[in-house]
Parts: structure tokens; sequence; C-alpha cells
């Protein structure tokens, strides 16, 4: 059955303005010291709703647009979670409560055949002739043989942070060749012990190396890139237990290095009234680093998989467009999601949100949780629903001008990946006028000798003492920079180490700092991310065959304080310090891989 679409109306609900929403407080101030860095007077009515279980809808009760028309490719698959089409054409889906993925010999769904395990599989994509896996923990890679089946499985990727309440990883292949990752937060809202969770990564294909690509975000399940931009864009689940209408479901435009707020601020630069960042920081201090969603969409609708329409088959309005799986609210009063949504761009840029499968839910209970979708071979859409096992197809009838595929861009990934590539050391981009003025040791390296094995990436990785003297009297701060200049990729040098207002009173730094973005001893010191897209200390790691590395540990005292907002990265903080360094100094360390990196 086909009815009109309702016209979308964006989220327009702000914290302090929620009267009926269950939550209501002053504005919360973005300017520091204002009221709400100190305290939360909120109330929050909160309905855990699960709607009735019925069975699968009969095809005449959901709703498409007008020419569409949906159809079964494939029913009674058990839990079918995330959808991939492999370049053959051979539609994919994995189980994540069976942990293993499958494969439909047609389009038509005939003959499901089993074709890998692992305990907690969730996430694939295909790279050619090559499928990858996704696991709490792991991801996999093995050959696409000619007759659909894979080879074996080999882990190229196993420490992906600890899994907790969101332990759905998901893969994909960017158009850079790169391998991207999404991790979600092991909670609902809490400061996380390893900086990697509510993230995406960005790997190599051998997954030797990895950063942090965007941070900040909750659970991100759904992403991909923009086929005609190549930009990279992000649905993220908001927080629950705010409020039947706070937060919205955020569509995030991602770049590399950049934060979205998670868990201190959500949406368009809203505070979350609940929960304090670590080490002294202000509420408004994570304004100025977080980058505020796009657009939002209606609270606990649960975006999953998302899919750019790159096809031939839809009307050419629909190309560049997203779609999106919800899977449905329980944390509202009144459910929603259950649906297909569509996210609408202009230019590259999204700007409407509005549903395009609807059916799943009634006044009675839901029909079905959606999960997966993907854009088949043909350009139909395929979406699945994980609770029925039912993987649906939409597909065009109308005689509209279809749309064209293009060949996503890499520019786009390839820039963001390349910035501040090959320059000089620190110490050769800064003006002093009193350099090497510092003298700066270390209890457990002499300058120039080896690094002691137990602070690199290989065992502990945690940083090693340091001490310095000679600060003059006229120093406000201190700021310490640490590069390796003799890596490779992903930029060089890669940074290992930026830490600024580090007291001037205090002559050392003890080993084992905290791996956050303030310290309250010394108090006041911050740190900013490295190479690897983490705040604090990340030791060293060169790859086996390397002569061993060069790690410079370069002091700068200057005649100020430095004001930079949390997760700022060397570039900002170098721009800070020009005209203000009054002395400096450096310390370097040598490292080479171990022969047995097994045992320190």
């Amino acid at each position: 059955m086909k009815t009109p679409r309702p016209p979308f109306i964006p989220w327009a609900v702000t914290l302090g303005l929620a009267a009926g929403a269950g939550l209501s407080s002053a504005q919360p101030s973005s300017s520091k010291g204002g009221p709400a860095e100190f305290f939360s007077d909120v109330d929050i009515a909160g309905h855990i709703h699960k709607p009735k279980q019925l069975p699968a809808p009969e095809l005449s009760e959901l709703r498409v647009p007008e020419g569409f028309k949906i159809t079964k490719v494939a029913q009674d698959l058990g839990n079918v979670r995330m959808l991939a089409v492999a370049p053959s054409g051979h539609i994919y889906y994995t189980r994540r409560d069976a942990g293993d993925v499958w494969r439909l010999a047609d389009e038509d769904g005939a003959k499901p055949a089993r074709i890998a395990s692992r305990s907690g599989l969730h996430g694939i994509a295909f790279h050619g002739k090559t499928v990858y896996l996704a696991t709490p923990n792991e991801i996999f890679r093995a050959e696409v043989r000619d007759d659909g089946s894979f080879g074996p499985l080999e882990m190229i990727i196993h420490d992906l942070p600890d899994a907790g309440q969101h332990n759905t990883r998901t893969v994909q292949i960017g158009p850079d060749k790169k391998l991207y990752i999404g991790v979600g937060s092991t909670c609902n809202e809490c400061a996380e012990s390893n900086p990697e969770s509510a993230t995406i990564l960005q790997a190599s294909l051998d997954g030797k190396t990895r950063s942090i690509c965007a941070a900040g975000l909750r659970d991100p399940v759904g992403w991909g890139w923009h086929p005609v931009t190549g930009e990279l864009w992000e649905v993220d689940h908001g927080i629950d237990w705010l409020g039947d209408e706070i937060p919205p479901e955020e569509v995030n435009k991602l770049e590399k290095g950049k934060f979205y707020g998670w868990p201190y601020v959500y949406a368009d630069h809203q505070l979350n009234p609940r929960l304090d960042p670590v080490g002294g920081l202000l509420k408004s201090d994570w304004l100025e680093s977080s980058t505020p969603m796009v657009l939002g969409y209606k609270a606990h609708a649960a975006p999953m998989q998302m899919s750019f329409y790159n096809g031939a088959q839809f009307p050419k309005e629909y190309a560049g467009d997203a779609f999106v799986s919800m899977r449905g609210s329980w944390n509202r009063k009144k459910p929603v999601g259950y649906e297909v949504v569509r996210i609408r761009f202009r230019d590259g840029q999204a700007v409407s949100i509005e549903p395009f499968v609807t059916g799943f839910v009634t006044a009675e209970g839901e029909k079905g949780r959606l999960c997966g979708n993907a854009v088949s071979q043909n350009g139909s859409l395929l979406f699945s629903d994980d609770r029925n096992g039912v993987i649906y197809r939409v597909s065009h009838t109308g005689s509209e001008e279809q749309a064209k595929p293009v060949t996503v861009p890499a520019d786009a990934m390839e820039k963001q990946s390349a910035a501040f590539f090959a320059v000089p050391l620190a110490m050769e981009r800064v003006e002093s006028s009193a350099k090497d003025k510092l003298k700066v040791t270390s209890a457990s390296f002499e300058n120039g000798e080896p690094i002691p094995a137990v602070y690199s990436e290989y065992f502990q990785g945690n940083s090693f003492p340091l001490g310095w003297s000679g600060v003059p009297d006229s120093a406000k701060s201190l700021v310490l920079i640490m590069e390796d200049p003799d890596a490779k990729a992903p930029a060089t040098p890669v940074v290992h180490w930026v830490a600024w207002n580090i007291p001037p009173a205090a002559n050392s730094l003890g080993p084992g700092l905290q791996k956050q973005d303030r310290l309250e001893d010394p108090p006041g010191l911050c740190q900013g991310i490295n190479t690897a897209g983490a705040p604090g200390y990340k030791g060293p790691k060169p790859p086996e065959g390397d002569p061993a590395h060069h790690y410079h540990v370069q002091l700068f005292a200057l005649d100020t304080v430095l004001k930079l907002p949390p997760r700022s990265d060397r570039e900002a903080v170098l721009a800070a310090m020009k005209g203000h360094v009054i002395a400096a100094g450096k310390l370097t360390g040598l490292f080479r891989r171990p022969e047995n990196p097994e045992k320190p």
C-alpha cells in the first residue's frame, strides 16, 4: 500500500525547551564558569517500552513511495544483521547470534549457504577478491573464491577495544583503499579508558597500522562515503535515559582527527547534564572541541546500517542520497524507528531526512526490527529484519530518468590523511631565542641510547620518566612534543606525545602518566592527540626490519599559558606557541623492534 509521505520536521528540541518531553532545565551556559559548569538540575522521565512482537507484516502492509515496490528476497534466515554485496553480485549477510556469515546463491534468495563462522561475527565488507569480517575484538580477511566461498580466515587485527554495551563492530573499505572499523562505546555515557572506544578507526589493509579517524561517536554502526564528494558520513546513536525526545539520532559529517561530542556534548552543542569531564576540564571546554551534528532525527530510533545510493535503477534524484535502517526504540513511550529512512543530500551536504519504507510498527506492536541495508548490483535497495529473519528488496517501477553510478573519489580522505606529511621536527619549526638551553633527561635512558622496551607499544606502552633543568624564571608554562622522523607512514614525523601547560615549577614527570586530556598531577597539564588520534603518550612501535628509530623528546619553556581546547594536536600547539618560546631542549632515545616482541 502506498501513501503520501508526510513532510519531515527537523529535530528542534533543545535542553531546557523540552516541556512535555520529561526533561527541563535552564539552558546550559557555554561560557566558562556558567551555571552548567558546576551543577545540573533537571527532571528526566525515562520509559522502557518494548512494543509487543507481532508476526512479520504482509507486503501489502508496507508503504513505499509512489513508483516503488517491495518484495521479499529471502525469509526464515534467523538473526540476519549486516548485508554486503560482493563484486560478483552475490548477497552476503551476517548473523550475530550465531556468529556466522551466509551467502544467497542469487538475488531470488535460492539456497543460502553458510560460508564462515567466528564468535561475535558482525561486520562484513568486500574489496576486490578479499572479504573483511569483524568480531568484537578482531578483524579477519579471506580470499573470495570464484564459487563465492571464502578461503581460510586470516586474523589481521586481534586487539580492538574490549566490547561492552555496544559490541557490534562494522567494517568497510574506503575509497582511499584504507580499512575503516566502527567501534562503539562500552557504555551509555562514561569516560572511556581505551581511546579507541566510541570511534571509527582507519587502518591499513593488512591491519599493521591504525589510527583514530573520528572520535566521540557513541555507536557508529552506519556510515559511508558520499559517491560524488568522497566525504565520510555517519549516523550515530544518541544517549539513553535523557528523556523521550532527547537527544536526537545524529547525522555527522566526519573528518579525520575531529571529535563529535560523546559523552559530554550531543546534537547541536547541547551539554549532557548527567556527566562531568575528568581531569578538571569544564563542560564548555568540550564545546570548543566538538563538531556539532548536521541533522537530527527522532530520539531513540536506533540507526543501523547506512548505504549511499550509487546504483542505476532509482530515479536520478536519488543519486547520492543515503538510506538508513532504523531498528526501533525501546527507551521512549511512543515507539519510533522500525523503518528505512532516506537522507537527502544537496551538493554533497545532508539537508533532510524522511521515511522511505514504513509499516513495521502499529498501535498494536512491532512487526520487525530492521538492521542491514545495501544497494544490490541491479540498483535495488536491500534491507534486513533481524527479528523475523527476512531480507527485503525495494525496486523502482516508474519511468523517470535513472541515476547513473559513479566512481567514489578518494581525494577527500587522502587529503585528510596526508595533512602535515613530511614536516620538520617541532624544534626546527618553532622560533626560539634560547634553543637547547633546557637540559632534558630521563632516569631510564641516556641521550642517544635505547629506550627500554617496557615503554614501547610492544609491551606496557607507559610513558617513561622525564626530568629537566634550566627553566627561566619568566616561564609561565612548558610544552612537550615527542616525535619520530624515521617512520614512513602515516605522516612524518609521527607524533607520540603532545602536552602543554606543564607547570613551570615542575621539574619532572613520573612514569606511566594517565592517557587522558587533562591531568590533576601535575595540575593543569593538558595532553593533545598523537598521530594515532588518542590523547597522551604513545610508545615506540617501529616495524620489523627497520633500523632503530630516533624518538625526539622536545621541551619548550613559554612566556605564556596556552588557551587550547581538549584534543588539540601538534599543529594547534605549535601555532599557539609562536612567539612565546624562551627556551628549549631535547632528549633523543632510540628504539628498534625486539627480536621477540612477546617478551620484554
